[in-house]
């Protein structure tokens, strides 16, 4: 990656591609941490906790933030939150994080980082990323110590002033005294990685600025020194969806949850309204050639999808898995069905096959049988590419099997 630009070209491009939501530099321009980046290289960090063993969507702007980071010369930090698992971050949470034994949460944080490694190059070198386990410093931590030493600079009146607090507390939700650190410990992340590794910068969703500014107070309170923390917004889609939900969960970023086939799929049926702002934060597309796509028009405006769902996987799945995805939609109707989710589906005793209307569902392709029966009465289920309007229809071989001319999956009959 290129390693000739700046901490100031990094903050260009967040503004210009839309990445940018709050930033703790009080000038517009953010020239302050701009000034602040010494030799010109800037090193910041965002934080993942292993409640899951992936990462979904939801957390890819975070993830291009430090990919931005890294190709404008700058070094980005990855932090496992190992530690902070055991606690659970409960920002604009109603309940309870579930708790999670030392097991688990050390196989979720082995699946979290696979997927660094296609956006990110790790290494030795001056803007080489680096990955920290907090659980390093935590777990260490005497707890009478660390209250004098660190609890002393945090005030029960400020903390209960953030949003994520007081809307738990008006909400007359349990905000346990376990969670109520989880802040504490999150600031003295910042506080630690400044010391052991010059971060001059958080970065995190916008439900992190509360955590992010006391990590920035209390790094002037002990070490009398200026740090820094930017957020990314909260996106929505133009339907007013959360993104990265779906009507089958979150659209994870590992292989293993979700295949790059079904990865490529959900960025192929982006709404018309948000393939400009998703091509200038998701790919690394030029924002002229950016501008072009999202002039496009009717069916022309789908070359922009597909562009956007190839890159958008290449990105996270790798060149080979992107073009194969790209080209299973393109003809999804082949044989041999290549590059298609699979769904094997077994014949019931005494039967001759598998109810259509049973197939759509279990192949998540239609929420329940009401909604299959009212797809095929429509003329929109298909079979290797056909049309099925009998709704008593039943499958006996295998058969690609359509909702729409989006969503495909390769169906496997077994006895």
């Amino acid at each position: 990656m290129p390693t000739n630009s700046s901490g100031a070209d990094f903050l260009r491009i967040l503004r210009e591609r839309g990445f940018l939501h709050q930033c703790s530099d009080p000038a517009d321009d953010l020239s302050g941490l701009a000034a602040a980046v010494p030799g010109g290289v800037l090193t910041a960090y965002v934080g993942f906790d292993a409640t899951a063993a992936s990462l979904h969507v939801g957390h890819l702007l975070s993830i291009m933030a430090l990919r931005w980071l890294q190709r404008t010369g700058n070094r980005p930090i990855v932090l496992i939150g190992g530690g902070t698992t055991r606690i659970g971050d409960p920002s604009f949470r109603d309940t309870t994080r579930p708790m999670l034994d030392d097991a688990q949460i050390a196989a979720n944080a082995a699946g979290l980082r696979g997927v660094f490694g296609q956006y990110l190059t790790f290494g030795d070198g001056p803007n080489d990323a680096v990955m920290v386990d907090n659980a390093d410093w935590l777990d260490g931590l005497d707890y009478v110590p660390f209250l004098r030493d660190v609890g002393r600079h945090f005030t029960i009146n400020r903390m209960l002033s953030f949003e994520s607090v007081r809307q738990r507390m008006e909400r007359e939700q349990p905000l346990t005294f376990l969670e109520f650190n989880y802040m504490i410990l999150q600031a003295y992340d910042f506080l630690e990685l400044s010391r052991r590794h010059g971060c001059l910068l958080q970065m995190g969703g916008s439900d992190q600025w509360g955590n992010i500014v006391n990590g920035i107070e209390l790094a002037r309170r002990v070490d009398r020194r200026e740090l820094f923390g930017l957020t990314t917004p909260l996106l929505t889609t133009a339907s007013g969806t959360k993104m990265g939900k779906t009507a089958g969960g979150a659209v994870w970023l590992n292989a293993d949850a979700l295949r790059p086939f079904d990865f490529w799929q959900f960025w192929r049926n982006t709404e018309d309204a948000d393939v400009g702002r998703f091509l200038r934060l998701f790919t690394e597309l030029p924002l002229e050639e950016i501008a072009r796509l999202e002039r496009l028009e009717g069916a022309e405006i789908n070359e922009a999808k597909i562009i956007l769902a190839t890159e958008a996987t290449r990105l996270c799945h790798g060149s080979a898995e992107a073009e194969r995805a790209a080209s299973a939609a393109g003809s999804p109707f082949a044989s041999d069905g290549d590059g298609l989710p699979e769904v094997t589906l077994r014949l019931a005793e005494g039967t001759d096959g598998v109810p259509l209307v049973d197939a759509l569902v279990a192949a998540g392709l239609s929420p329940s049988k009401g909604a299959a029966r009212r797809l095929i009465r429509e003329g929109g289920a298909r079979l290797d590419g056909q049309p099925v309007t009998d709704e008593a229809a039943t499958l006996t071989a295998p058969a690609t099997l359509s909702a729409g001319r989006k969503r495909h999956v390769r169906l496997i009959v077994t006895a």
